[in-house]
């Protein structure tokens, strides 16, 4: 009678233990997930403002510049809900600008150009690299959340669903090809 009911006290410690560790582990990953996003929001805020301020330089075209202009506003005054779609519409401006290498080697050419152009090839290589960071972080999370004990148990909490960042961010090929 005892061995059975040290065996019972062993098995729920051990499964208690288990249970602990896939509860940081999720609370670790949200972490992780959370500073995914502050690296995303940062790169996505360094883009549009070097965007914005290539725009208002008057090296550009007044075509390019207030197309420019007016998405990269859109990306840095957009609410939560509405995000992804203005930085794909970035993310658009961008490529259609930036289409032609000679409107880069335009921007390289003026005062400060070589600097701007410079600033804004590494934005944009940076971009993909953070959404990346992060959407691999909420795959993992999710993954982890789908699993039958956390589900039972709740290890979740009150943490809300994670969800990742989806929007084009394909840069502009005259400058993905250009070193930065």
């Amino acid at each position: 009678m005892t061995a059975t009911l040290i065996w019972i006290l062993v098995a729920l410690v051990a499964i208690g233990l288990y249970l602990s560790w896939t509860a940081g582990r999720l609370d670790r990953l949200h972490a992780r997930i959370d500073a995914a996003r502050a690296a995303l929001d940062a790169q996505l805020l360094r883009r549009a403002s070097v965007a914005q301020e290539l725009a208002t330089s008057g090296v550009l075209d007044p075509a390019a510049s207030i197309v420019l202009y007016e998405a990269a506003h859109a990306a840095r005054q957009a609410e939560e809900e509405q995000r992804e779609v203005a930085e794909s519409e970035l993310s658009q401006a961008l490529r259609a600008v930036f289409a032609e290498p000679q409107q880069v080697e335009a921007v390289r050419e003026a005062p400060g150009g070589e600097e701007a152009a410079r600033e804004l090839t590494e934005a944009v290589r940076r971009v993909p690299m953070a959404r990346r960071f992060h959407n691999d972080a909420v795959r993992a999370a999710r993954a982890l959340r789908r699993h039958r004990k956390v589900r039972l148990f709740r290890l979740a909490g009150h943490a809300p669903f994670p969800l990742a960042f989806e929007m084009d961010d394909e840069p502009p090929t005259a400058l993905a090809d250009r070193p930065a």
